[in-house]
């Protein structure tokens, strides 16, 4: 892992200004920060593999999945597995056509990823969203997480639309219309607000 991005210390101290349960959560989960893994395959993976199931199935099956790849998460070693046996890891049939794509793409170079470091982030959702089981949401968690973009807010995310209820006494689902009110006060530091209201909700703060 890395360092927390450049922009942390500045947006902390931005939220905390804007918004007093924000101050509140940054002052008590001080423990630890959003890094980067640097490495958008094995993220992308994860973000496919963690689609529309519990935290703890997502673990489960990426574990396995990391056992068949013998340790080794990267598109050469990924290519090699037939779709049943990355179905046996727990994946559905989609996920697992998925993430072979994902490693064919990236072997014969049809996808970039370096390209993404020039594009604003619409553009950057857009291509991203070209890959096969890749949405609006998975691309945003690539922005977050491997690319560290700083404005980031997930409105699809079930975790932060919950972690918004809770700490806004909101009910849940909360208000579009209040989603979009954080969304202009937080900005443009909506990626760090959107880690520490995870964390709000979470142990551990969450990595792809």
């Amino acid at each position: 892992m890395t360092k927390p991005p450049k922009y942390w210390n500045k947006a902390k101290k931005y939220l905390s200004k804007k918004d007093k349960i924000m101050k509140a959560l940054i002052y008590k989960y001080r423990d630890k920060t959003l890094t980067t893994r640097k490495d958008i395959f094995f993220s992308l993976c994860k973000s496919i593999i963690g689609q529309q199931i519990s935290v703890a199935a997502a673990n489960s099956v990426f574990k396995k999945f990391e056992k068949v790849c013998n340790g080794k998460i990267n598109p050469k070693i990924v290519k090699k597995i037939n779709i049943q046996k990355l179905k046996r890891c727990g994946l559905s049939r989609q996920k697992a056509k998925g993430i072979k794509e994902l490693s064919i793409k990236f072997s014969n170079k049809s996808f970039n990823p370096s390209l993404i470091k020039k594009m604003n982030d619409e553009d950057a959702i857009v291509y991203l969203s070209s890959l096969r089981q890749i949405g609006r949401w998975s691309a945003e968690m690539i922005l977050l997480f491997t690319f560290n973009r700083e404005n980031i807010w997930p409105i699809q995310d079930i975790g932060l639309l919950r972690a918004i209820s809770n700490n806004y006494k909101k009910r849940y689902l909360p208000p579009k219309k209040f989603v979009f009110f954080l969304n202009k006060k937080f900005s443009p530091y909506c990626s760090v607000a959107t880690w520490y209201l995870w964390r709000s909700i979470d142990n551990e703060p969450i990595q792809y």
